[in-house]
Formats: structure tokens, C-alpha cells, sequence
């Protein structure tokens, strides 16, 4: 495929740099085989089977996300990059995120990574429900160190924005990682002047959205997240409960 052949090509001339700008511009010019077939061998194209995203085909885009979110406040904290390794080892086993690793550290330090191609290739190729897991993983790494950073903020931001994240999704995942009093009004997508009948309504919807079901085509470790994010909306709704009566 195109996308092994610049890589290969970028490896050359300029190493592991050159080896995920080949993978990532190869992706989107020979339209990267995402899928695989759940009745039965062999892979199928993306298009025919747009639920199941393999990680061997897009842990590389996912660490160039990474790797700028953790770029993003001008310093590479080792508690970000410990949260990634231990996320990859959860989500493909120890070797293989071992082997990923050689290259992360060339990728973080890479300056040619195109948050707007890799968000395009996602937004085109990823359910929505799984573009969301992603914003929430890459709020996760913010938080690693304890803190969210504006500056790590703005970048999950635009990743969200070239994935075509809707806002009030953003600023639900966001209010996640944030503790002030409008967290759980923010989390549910209401205002703190809605009704009870309004807060119930949100929250119904909330449970739709995030649950866990949403995400059985991906692998364990996705699922672990939707289960995170499915809490802060059921603990956001027991908050409202308590501040409202009902």
C-alpha cells in the first residue's frame, strides 16, 4: 500500500520522522484498509465497514495526537508520557506498545505533524461515538500531570474542531476534567436555570450518547474510557439531584 511505501521512502532519507509523515500521508492518499471483517477473515475497506477502526492501522495517528497535546504547554511531562504508555500497553499488549515506543520519542518531537490531516482521516473514517473517546483520551493525558493547561486546552480544541466534535459535546468532555460549580451543568449540556423535567430530559439523552455499548466494536481499553465518561454523567446527574430535590 501507498502508506507502507512512504513510510519506508520517509525512513530513508529521514528516519523515524520521515517514517510516520510517510505513514500518515500514505493513509490519506490510498484510502487505508481500517477495517476487518467481523463474519469471518480478511479485511475490509473502511467505507464497507465504517464501526471497526484496528489499532495496527491508526495507533500511529493516535500517537501524533498525543504527542501534540503533550507538546502543547511547551514541556514534555513524564507523568503525560507515562499515562500514554500505559494506555497502549492496556490497548495492544506490552510488546507491541514497547515497540511503538522506539518511535514515540521521535514523535514528540517531531514538528511536521498536521493535527488537520489526522482529524480529517478520523472525522472521515471513525464513528462519531469513537471520535469522542478520542477527545476524551486526549483530555486525559492533559489531566495526567494534575493539571489541564489553556495551552493543552486550545490544542484538544482544534483536534476536536477538524474531527467536527460538536461544541456542546467538547465542553461536556472538558467539564470532566474540570471541578467548579457549573461542571455537572456543563457535563449534562444544560443550563444551571433548567427545569427538573429539562435536567431529566438531558440526562436520558446523556446515557444514550455516552454509554458503553456504544463503543463494543473497539477494544477493551476505548471501552474502559466510555465507562468513565458514562460515570461523570451519572455522578453529574446524582449532583443536580441533590442540589435540586428530585
Amino acid at each position: 500500500m501507498i502508506r507502507w511505501f512512504l513510510a519506508i521512502l520517509g525512513y530513508t532519507f529521514f528516519r523515524f520522522p520521515g517514517a510516520i509523515l510517510g505513514f500518515i500521508v500514505g493513509s490519506l492518499l490510498d484510502g487505508v484498509n481500517w477495517g476487518k471483517s467481523t463474519s469471518g477473515g480478511g479485511n475490509r475497506s473502511f467505507s464497507q465497514q465504517k464501526d471497526r477502526v484496528t489499532p495496527a492501522d491508526f495507533e500511529l495517528n493516535l500517537l501524533s495526537l498525543a504527542s501534540l497535546v503533550i507538546k502543547a504547554d511547551g514541556t514534555v511531562n513524564q507523568s503525560e508520557l507515562d499515562y500514554v504508555r500505559h494506555y497502549f500497553v492496556q490497548a495492544y499488549g506490552k510488546d507491541r506498545a514497547n515497540a511503538t515506543f522506539k518511535v514515540f520519542n521521535e514523535v514528540i518531537k517531531n514538528r511536521g505533524i498536521s493535527a488537520a490531516h489526522i482529524g480529517i482521516l478520523f472525522r472521515q473514517r471513525m464513528r462519531y461515538e469513537s471520535r469522542l473517546q478520542v477527545l476524551h483520551f486526549l483530555f486525559s493525558i492533559a489531566k495526567a500531570d494534575g493539571y489541564v493547561s489553556n495551552p493543552e486546552v486550545q490544542e484538544i480544541s482544534k483536534i476536536a474542531g477538524f474531527m467536527s466534535i460538536q461544541m456542546r459535546d467538547f465542553e461536556s468532555i472538558k467539564a470532566m476534567f474540570f471541578s467548579n460549580p457549573d461542571s455537572a451543568y456543563k457535563i449534562l449540556e444544560v443550563e444551571r436555570d433548567a427545569s427538573i423535567s429539562d435536567i431529566k430530559k438531558a440526562y436520558r439523552e446523556m446515557v444514550k450518547k455516552y454509554h458503553p455499548d456504544k463503543l463494543q466494536h473497539m477494544d477493551e481499553v476505548y471501552r474502559k474510557g466510555a465507562e468513565e465518561k458514562f460515570r461523570k454523567v451519572q455522578e453529574a446527574y446524582e449532583q443536580l439531584q441533590k442540589e435540586k430535590g428530585f
